[in-house]
């Protein structure tokens, strides 16, 4: 089983009502058992939603928002449905405050990216979930 960002798959979840699809995600994921999330959906943010960026120790979007506890109630969520499942990858959408995993937006809205986790990817990382993104697999 392999948790998968929705977005990668096509679903009309991101934050500005469109997806990543991703082929690469899509022709690894063939023949596997997968199931998608979007833990920003899950913790209660609408599509479309202004973006966010973690800012410090919060989630803060482009309109000055703290949306903190709607990224943890998503992570909680996840976390919970990850511990469920058991998923021995979660394959998460690069850079997002939520699934980002090695590198994330710097909370500027300028683009810059700096080392971190997202709020779910960090939860899922600490209770030793393996999380990768779409660019991991380009690497191969």
């Amino acid at each position: 089983m392999i948790f998968v960002s929705a977005c990668l798959l096509g679903e009309n979840c991101k934050y500005s009502g469109g997806n990543n699809r991703d082929e690469l995600v899509l022709s690894f994921l063939g023949g596997k058992e997968y199931l998608p999330v979007c833990p920003e959906v899950l913790g209660g943010l609408p599509i479309p939603r202004p973006p966010a960026e973690i800012v410090g120790d919060a989630v803060i979007d482009r309109e000055g928002r703290d949306v903190t506890a709607a990224f943890k109630k998503g992570a909680e969520k996840t976390l919970r449905m990850a511990l469920e499942h058991q998923p021995e990858l979660c394959l998460l959408k690069a850079n997002s405050p939520s699934c980002g995993c090695g590198m994330i937006y710097d909370g500027s809205f300028s683009g810059k990216k700096i080392p971190g986790d997202g709020i779910t990817a960090a939860l899922l990382k600490v209770h030793g979930f393996k999380v990768l993104t779409e660019k991991d697999l380009k690497k191969d």
